[in-house]
């Protein structure tokens, strides 16, 4: 990746901080097999928070264009990213009760030492893809060139009107 940027996230949270920028598609490697083209770039907010309880938290924001790779015909499909996720940090290795890991309003984030802002931005960007891109209306490749498709089990509908 071209830029290096590393925060201590949990000073970054409690000093309640704000850290706006830019990031290259194409410096997002990880991001790149779910790509059609790799090109643009995406903005990206990162807040420092305190939760109600003291909890030391991360709020990102991104936003940009994407060209996902549609998995019914394999081009492209645009697709505007806008998401907003709200992270609560905890040390790498912290014991988490049952209770907290089923809770689906939190987020865990598990930091050891510093924080890839850009690592973490892409790392956010893949969770908040879809699974499966898919224009509204395509079909398989090369089904239009295909012509009129005919049905293996014809010859067997003939054999079977047939009389003995």
């Amino acid at each position: 990746m071209s830029q290096q940027l590393t925060i201590d996230a949990f000073a970054f949270a409690r000093d309640g901080r704000v850290l706006e920028g830019t990031l290259a598609v194409s410096d997002l490697e990880r991001l790149h097999d779910l790509l059609a083209e790799i090109s643009g770039e995406l903005r990206y907010r990162l807040e420092g928070l305190k939760g109600e309880h003291g909890q030391s938290r991360l709020r990102l924001t991104a936003s940009g264009s994407l060209s996902l790779a549609c998995q019914r015909c394999l081009e492209a499909v645009h697709f505007d990213l806008e998401m907003d996720s709200r992270l609560e940090l905890v040390p790498e290795g912290a014991e988490l009760s049952q209770d907290e890991l089923e809770d689906d309003t939190r987020d865990f984030l598990p930091v050891a030492g510093s924080l890839d802002v850009a690592e973490l931005v892409e790392d956010e960007v893949i969770l908040a893809l879809p699974v499966a891109p898919r224009h509204e209306d395509c079909g398989l490749p090369g089904a239009a060139e295909a012509g009129e498709r005919i049905s293996p089990f014809a010859d067997l509908a003939k054999l079977k009107s047939k009389p003995n």
